[in-house]
C-alpha cells in the first residue's frame, strides 16, 4: 500500500486458461483440480463511483499471435464456499441492519468450485505478481513480467484517464471463460486516487474516525468520537452512517463483481489485492462467496461489522464465519499486524490511522523476522518486496512454535484476536 507512487488507471486486463470447473449450484459434482494458464486478451472499463453499472469490455489494442502470447500458470483445487441464494437479499439485509438496526436472515448454500491452491508456493507468487501489477501500467519499471516473452514496451487500453480518482485494478480471464481473477489496487501516496484511498483506509481500519489522539481533532474523517474524561468512547451509529457514501470503494467493488458474475455466470471468480486492495478483496469475497487472497492487508473484520455485512455460518469447530478468504503477510510488516499505530508511527505521520489487526478467514504468516532477520518496519510493506524477497524466497519457512518448516506456512484462523481494546463503543450521541 505505502511507497507506491506510480498510479494505475483502472483498466482491467483479461486473460486465458485451460481449466475445468463446476457451476455454482453443482455441489454434487466435485470440480477437478487442473493447472491454469493465463495470458492477456481484453481490457475492462469500470467507471468511477458516481457512474456505476456502465462497465464495458473492449478488445485490447495489444495483440499477440498464438506463438508469442505471454502465459503463466496457477494451480487450482476444489474449494467449498458458502453463497447467498440471492445477491439482492444480502444487500437488503445489510442496508436494513445499517439504516434500521433490524436483523434479517440470509439463506446461504454450500457449493464446490475451483479456488486457488494457496498451499502452492508458485501459485501464491503468481497471484502476488497479479496484485503488484494493479499499481501501474505495463512498461513501468515496477511492472512484473509474467512470462519471458512479455513485451514490456507494449501498451494497451485502460479503463479511465489519469485524472479519475476511483476504484482500480485488473481482470485476468481464462481462455474458456472458466476462471476470472480480479486484482484490486491498494493505496498510493501521491496521485489521482490518493485522497479517496486515504479516506477508505481511515474509515475502514481506524478505531474511531482516524482519531489517533487529541492532536488529530482536525484530521478525523467523521465526527463519532464522544468526549469522556476517563474513557475513549465512539458512537456505533455514527460510525455506520459514516460508511454510507459514494466514495466508499466497497460499494464500487460490489457493482464490479456483480458485473463479472453476470458476464461469466458459470466461471470461477477469484479476488486478489494488496493492502487496502486486499481488504477490499476479502470483504467482496465474503459478500459473494468467492475465494479471495489478500496480501499484507490491514485487519478487515471490524470493517465487515461496521458495514453490517451478512456473513455465512461457521463450520465446526470454528466459531468464525466460513468465508473463503486467505490472508498472506509477514511478521516484519506492522500494517497487517495493527502495530503501525500511535501519533509517533510512520503511518500516523503520513496521515493514516491503520489500527485494526483482526482478519476474516485464515492467515498465512511468513516469519521473516526469524528467517530473514528483518526488523519490523513499514518499509517492508510494498508488494514488490513481498513478492521478490518472501514469496519467491527459497524455503522452507519456520511455521509455528513446534519448529516445523514448510514451503508455505499453514493457513490458520485468528480466533482470539481483539480490535481496539482501549475503546468503548455504544450509543453515546444525542439524536433528534
Amino acid at each position: 500500500m505505502f511507497y507506491y507512487f506510480l498510479i494505475t488507471p483502472l483498466f482491467l486486463l483479461i486473460a486465458t486458461t485451460v481449466s475445468s470447473s463446476a457451476r455454482p449450484d453443482s455441489a454434487a459434482s466435485e470440480p477437478i483440480s487442473e493447472p491454469l494458464v493465463f495470458d492477456i486478451l481484453h481490457s475492462y472499463h469500470v467507471p468511477s463511483a458516481h457512474d456505476l453499472h456502465q462497465s464495458t469490455f473492449t478488445d485490447s489494442q495489444f495483440a499477440y499471435t498464438d506463438l508469442d502470447a505471454p502465459t503463466f500458470t496457477l494451480k487450482s483445487r476444489p474449494t467449498s464456499v458458502f453463497r447467498p441464494r440471492s445477491w439482492e437479499s444480502v444487500e437488503h439485509a445489510r442496508l436494513r441492519s445499517l439504516h434500521d438496526a433490524q436483523s434479517e436472515p440470509v439463506e446461504w448454500y454450500e457449493t464446490q468450485m475451483l479456488g486457488p491452491d494457496v498451499e502452492d508456493k508458485h501459485t501464491l507468487a503468481q497471484l502476488g505478481r497479479m496484485t503488484a501489477n494493479a499499481y501501474q501500467l505495463p512498461g513501468h519499471k515496477n511492472w512484473f513480467e509474467l512470462d519471458p516473452s512479455w513485451d514490456v514496451n507494449a501498451s494497451f487500453p485502460f479503463g479511465w484517464d489519469n485524472d479519475e480518482d476511483g476504484f482500480r485494478g485488473f481482470v485476468f480471464r481464462a481462455r474458456d471463460n472458466n476462471t476470472i481473477v480480479l486484482s484490486i489496487k491498494g493505496t498510493t501516496l501521491q496521485g489521482p486516487t490518493s485522497k479517496k484511498d486515504k479516506l477508505n483506509d481511515n474509515l475502514l481500519f481506524s478505531c474511531c474516525c482516524a482519531r489517533v489522539d487529541f492532536s488529530w481533532i482536525f484530521s478525523t474523517v467523521c465526527d463519532c468520537y464522544s468526549w469522556s474524561a476517563l474513557h475513549w468512547r465512539c458512537d456505533d451509529v455514527c460510525l455506520s452512517e459514516a460508511l454510507i457514501q459514494d466514495s466508499l470503494f466497497y460499494t464500487t467493488g460490489m457493482n464490479l463483481v456483480r458485473d463479472l458474475i453476470f458476464l461469466y455466470p458459470s466461471a470461477n471468480i477469484w479476488l486478489v489485492g494488496h493492502s487496502l486492495g486486499g481488504s477490499l478483496a476479502s470483504l467482496l469475497g465474503s459478500t459473494f462467496g468467492l475465494p479471495a487472497v489478500a496480501f499484507e492487508a490491514p485487519g478487515e473484520r471490524m470493517a465487515a461489522q461496521r458495514l453490517h455485512l451478512p456473513l455465512p455460518p461457521p463450520r465446526a469447530p470454528s466459531l468464525l464465519p466460513a468465508v473463503p478468504v486467505t490472508h498472506v503477510y509477514h511478521n516484519a510488516d506492522p500494517i497487517p499486524q495493527g502495530t503501525c499505530t500511535g501519533a509517533a508511527s510512520l503511518c500516523a505521520q503520513a496521515g493514516y490511522a491503520l489500527e485494526t489487526r483482526c482478519h476474516l478467514g485464515k492467515s498465512i504468516v511468513y516469519d521473516t523476522v526469524r528467517k530473514l532477520k528483518w526488523h519490523v518496519d513499514v518499509q517492508k510493506h510494498p508488494i514488490r518486496q513481498v513478492v521478490e524477497k518472501v514469496l519467491d524466497a527459497d524455503g522452507p519457512w519456520p511455521d509455528g512454535e513446534d519448529g516445523e518448516e514448510r514451503d508455505v506456512p499453514m493457513a490458520r484462523e485468528e480466533a482470539d484476536c481483539v480490535d481496539c481494546y482501549k475503546w468503548e463503543f455504544g450509543d453515546y450521541k444525542k439524536r433528534l
